[in-house]
């Protein structure tokens, strides 16, 4: 009886993985860290299409490549970081990777910084690159604080902005950086962009919503990721 449930079990086995259905080798890891896209207020995942095309043809892959999209009218540190942080949790569970980088746009910029600064991101983002973020506040989104908890937490001085400039503007080993251009219609004043320890890059005189496609631009931002 012994030798025959073992023959059994052998038939079992050879049968299963003939259907495809034996364990496999463990997925690799991938080649580059893991990006992560997040657009900014009043948009969509659809607005990285243009760089995502470059990142691909600079070698990385699909499976490498992510864009978040979520509500852009909902609060920075009550809603929106929460919901970020589980998104690069599910990233890193996909993709295997221990950190990921992100780059985000305008408000972006802010979800994403509040957090790495406070929600535990300093441990699982390697580089943050923020285009055209009102990182300190922008005079524009007092025309929509009426109606929009997103914009009053991107005016001069609000909460979230107190916070995010409180102490280390940088925190812990994340590599950090800005490109800001002085013909940004959206982001007044356009000093607002840059961070104190961060890599800050002039632009030139694009659009807020140019930077998403210059070239220079997304040749920089690849650039700093592989540094």
């Amino acid at each position: 009886m012994r030798r025959r449930a073992v023959s059994v079990g052998v038939t079992l086995a050879v049968a299963i993985a003939g259907l495809g259905l034996a364990p496999g080798p463990a997925a690799a890891a991938p080649a580059h860290t893991p990006v992560i896209f997040v657009h900014g207020y009043n948009a969509d995942p659809g607005v990285w299409g243009g760089m995502r095309d470059d990142f691909k043809a600079s070698g990385y892959t699909d499976a490498e490549l992510f864009s978040w999209g979520y509500d852009t009218g909902q609060s920075v540190n009550e809603v929106l970081s929460g919901r970020f942080a589980a998104y690069v949790d599910r990233v890193r569970a996909q993709t295997r990777a221990a950190k990921v980088d992100v780059v985000a746009h305008s408000f972006g910029s802010l979800v994403t910084r509040w957090y790495v600064k406070f929600g535990g991101g300093t441990a699982t983002v390697g580089h943050w690159v923020s285009l055209a973020g009102p990182n300190h506040g922008t005079s524009t989104a007092w025309a929509c604080a009426l109606w929009s908890q997103a914009c009053r937490d991107m005016t001069p001085g609000s909460y979230v902005q107190k916070h995010l400039a409180d102490g280390d503007e940088t925190p812990g080993a994340v590599r950090y950086a800005t490109w800001w251009s002085n013909c940004d219609e959206v982001i007044n004043p356009d000093s607002s962009v840059p961070l104190t320890g961060a890599v800050n890059n002039p632009a030139g005189c694009l659009k807020h919503s140019d930077l998403l496609g210059d070239d220079a631009v997304s040749q920089g931002v690849r650039a700093f990721l592989a540094r």
